[in-house]
């Protein structure tokens, strides 16, 4: 909680000189909690349609994408980005059903931050 002082004016200064404080409560707003997006490799989904799906989805340039996908094939998985509760749910859920749609196992989940 944030404690804000307020000179009170409508009261006149007390005999000795000093003016009288009154302290408001606001509450913190909090951030919204964030979510990683994760990737994870497969020995089947083609390479062309991961780089695909990071373009789409999430914005990134043909070579940002490459890198991303040459990560996830090499360690097993990548963040792909962070994002509030909701554009993260979307996310995995607009990667997992063209993967379905597509026949590919690609598997797309997320996790706090």
């Amino acid at each position: 909680m944030t404690l804000t002082p307020h000179i009170m004016s409508d009261k006149p200064d007390s005999p000795d000189g000093e003016s009288g404080i009154v302290t408001e409560t606001r509450p913190k707003t909090k951030r919204p909690r964030l979510y990683k997006v994760l990737l994870l490799n497969d020995d089947y989904t083609p390479m062309e349609f991961v780089v695909h799906i990071l373009e789409r989805f999430f914005g990134l340039s043909h070579a940002q994408a490459f890198e991303i996908m040459l990560t996830v094939h090499k360690k097993g998985l990548a963040v792909v980005g962070v994002f509030s509760f909701e554009v993260a749910e979307t996310k995995v859920t607009q990667v997992m059903d063209l993967a379905h749609r597509e026949q590919h196992p690609l598997q797309c989940t997320m996790e706090k931050e």
